[in-house]
């Protein structure tokens, strides 16, 4: 199917990996073709809203600076992967799996599933290994989070999630193979492969952002990591109950809660926001995570650009108070993030399900630059060393995706 999907210039491919990541609806998606679309570098969410509207489907995303909108004042860079702020399509075809079945959206659906039959596996190749670079030497990502420290120190926010970009010039990836090696390497209950044109995403996510069924709103932000030991049974249970126990990750966990409950606050009916699971114990294959799950009851008219300008960007990707650790995050990063932290999913029939980008791999084939970020949650009581290897540990799943490891 992936396979069959590389004749269309726009397709978005949503996969849970099997995960049982309630609520959940669908096991994956595939939205493929334009029929109609909005995109946007500016400022505008209306034309987003009316088009959203009414509409079975669309899929997309929503890039970090997005958020910008709702702060006045924060700068706009470029970003070098040119992923517009948002984007996002109504498909031509969808193909669907629940429970076991297939459901095939489309003007001929008997012709799709013959195409996609009679698609030809390519043949399997090793990955030609891509120099990839660190933005940051240890020495100066080190100096950057004890200068984060020290603004916390002084008042200016209590948590700030601080990013680096690891990156390759002149890269040349096949997208495809590059996505089966990271869904092997990195299975994720949030996981995409998205085209829009000569850009990629190839996401692993363990990560929602929100999702909105009828007029629940649920959010489940990620705050807490630690190590794997797969070879070892004894020692990975104990660093999960480590991290389920660690006064720290959990003091980073409640923050996120606490600012992902006022997020909601500001739009859902007094009273219906609330906190079903505190500090879940979940694993992936190379971490240990601790995730949240909030939710709230929206008003029946509440649009989409309502929703996202009361939570967008999202707590667990900036911090908070959120308006404060953006201005820290753009001086700190002094880049785009662009659609890394931003947001890729659906929308049916009114409802949404949208996940957080991270643990992923960006691609703009045209300009052939290549990057993925990683980052953690920065508080007055991080260690700038542990949290430097936390990113690096992070990192393992894209690092296979290329074959190779990181370049200093």
């Amino acid at each position: 199917m992936l396979n069959w999907s590389k004749r269309f210039n726009i397709f978005c491919f949503l996969d849970t990996h099997g995960y049982d990541a309630p609520p959940r609806r669908w096991d994956w998606l595939l939205g493929a073709g334009a029929a109609t679309a909005a995109g946007l570098d500016g400022e505008d969410l209306h034309t987003l809203d009316r088009f959203l509207a009414g509409r079975r489907w669309a899929f997309g995303h929503l890039a970090y600076e997005l958020g910008h909108r709702f702060f006045p004042g924060l700068p706009l860079r470029p970003d070098p992967l040119d992923f517009p702020h948002y984007y996002f399509f109504e498909p031509r075809i969808v193909l669907a799996a629940q429970n076991g079945a297939l459901t095939i959206e489309a003007p001929d659906p008997d012709a799709v599933w013959a195409a996609i039959n009679a698609t030809a596996l390519p043949a399997g190749t090793a990955a030609t290994p891509v120099p990839v670079h660190a933005r940051l030497t240890r020495e100066d990502y080190l100096a950057a989070i004890r200068s984060l420290q020290a603004n916390i120190r002084r008042g200016d926010c209590y948590e700030i999630n601080f990013c680096q970009e690891f990156f390759a010039h002149a890269a040349q990836i096949d997208p495809w193979a590059a996505w089966t090696r990271l869904s092997a390497a990195s299975p994720a209950p949030f996981g995409g492969f998205y085209r829009l044109g000569h850009r990629y995403l190839l996401c692993a996510s363990p990560e929602r952002f929100l999702k909105r069924e009828g007029d629940l709103l649920t959010a489940q932000p990620i705050k807490g990591t630690a190590r794997r030991l797969p070879a070892d049974p004894v020692g990975d249970a104990a660093l999960a109950q480590e991290l389920l126990q660690s006064s720290k990750e959990r003091a980073e966990n409640v923050m996120i809660v606490d600012l992902m409950r006022n997020d909601l606050s500001r739009i859902c009916r007094a009273g219906s926001v609330r906190v079903p699971e505190l500090f879940g114990l979940y694993s992936f294959p190379q971490v240990h995570q601790l995730i949240s799950t909030i939710e709230g009851v929206l008003p029946a008219d509440t649009t989409f650009p309502e929703v996202l300008e009361a939570t967008f960007p999202m707590g667990s990707m900036t911090g908070a108070p959120k308006r404060r650790v953006l201005e820290l995050i753009d001086r700190h990063e002094g880049r785009a993030r662009g659609i890394f932290s931003g947001s890729i999913g659906y929308f049916h029939e009114g409802d949404f399900d949208l996940n957080v980008v991270i643990r992923s791999l960006m691609y703009n084939e045209a300009s052939s630059y290549l990057s993925y970020q990683v980052g953690s949650g920065i508080t007055v009581y991080s260690d700038p060393a542990a949290e430097w290897e936390e990113c690096l540990l992070k990192a393992k799943g894209m690092e296979r995706a290329l074959g190779n490891g990181v370049m200093g």
